[in-house]
């Protein structure tokens, strides 16, 4: 059986990352998450005052650019994929509310998506992965064998958002979380470089009243059709 790509997109706190992880892990295909290469760029931003109060120094971020290596390696105690930034563990900065409030303005660089888009097309040319992300069908790989975009609605989203960070002993708002959901929406679909946007191709699943279960059984439902109709095409 020939492996696949398969693509994953939708809105922020939708469980894109979520699913992405427990298809991969189903299927035996390496998980690539596309927002942790942004937030680790961010983050690498934040630390090395080269954002500050949301001002980008985009000379000195185009030259740092060759200097920042992400790399995701397994942690069998956690049983999760963590995000590497020149070696260091970040897999918990990363996740701050500091790095959401400025990964958006990030992402719009063309520069860094340019360098990012090259390093993720680099990591599925020999297929058997999933990715999630925001352009992932539309730009990163829009020939992807499977394409899967996802939603909820806004407050639904900023809700678990506002629990995650809670349950990892975050101090914020829901207030906060809800301004931070909505701020991001509106950039995200919004900018001049790959804006978010469904692929003509992807299936939606909007999950504002699914379990993450239910979401998982569909989601798996609709890969596993249409690799048994590419078996049998190729057959």
């Amino acid at each position: 059986m020939k492996k696949i790509v398969i693509a994953v997109d939708g809105y922020s706190s939708c469980g894109k990352s979520t699913l992405a992880k427990e298809i991969a892990k189903e299927l035996k295909y390496a998980y690539i998450d596309s927002g942790a290469m942004y937030r680790a760029v961010t983050y690498f931003c934040i630390k090395n005052q080269i954002i500050i109060d949301s001002n980008i120094n985009f000379d000195k971020l185009q030259s740092e650019l060759k200097n920042i290596k992400i790399t995701f390696n397994y942690n069998p105690q956690s049983k999760k994929n963590e995000t590497y930034l020149n070696g260091e563990n970040i897999e918990e900065q990363i996740r701050n509310i500091e790095v959401a409030n400025n990964v958006s303005l990030i992402s719009t660089i063309k520069f860094v998506r340019e360098h990012l888009v090259n390093l993720q097309q680099e990591m599925g040319a020999k297929k058997g992965i999933v990715m999630d992300g925001r352009d992932i069908g539309t730009v990163v790989f829009p020939n992807a064998e499977v394409k899967l975009f996802m939603t909820a609605e806004p407050s639904v989203r900023a809700k678990r958002r506002y629990e995650e960070l809670i349950a990892k002993g975050q101090q914020v708002s829901l207030e906060e979380i809800i301004a931070n959901v909505e701020s991001r929406d509106y950039m995200d679909t919004h900018r001049d470089e790959s804006p978010l946007r469904k692929a003509d191709d992807a299936i939606t699943i909007n999950n504002s009243n699914l379990s993450k279960n239910e979401q998982y059984v569909l989601a798996l439902k609709i890969i596993n059709e249409k690799i048994q109709k590419l078996n049998e095409s190729r057959n």
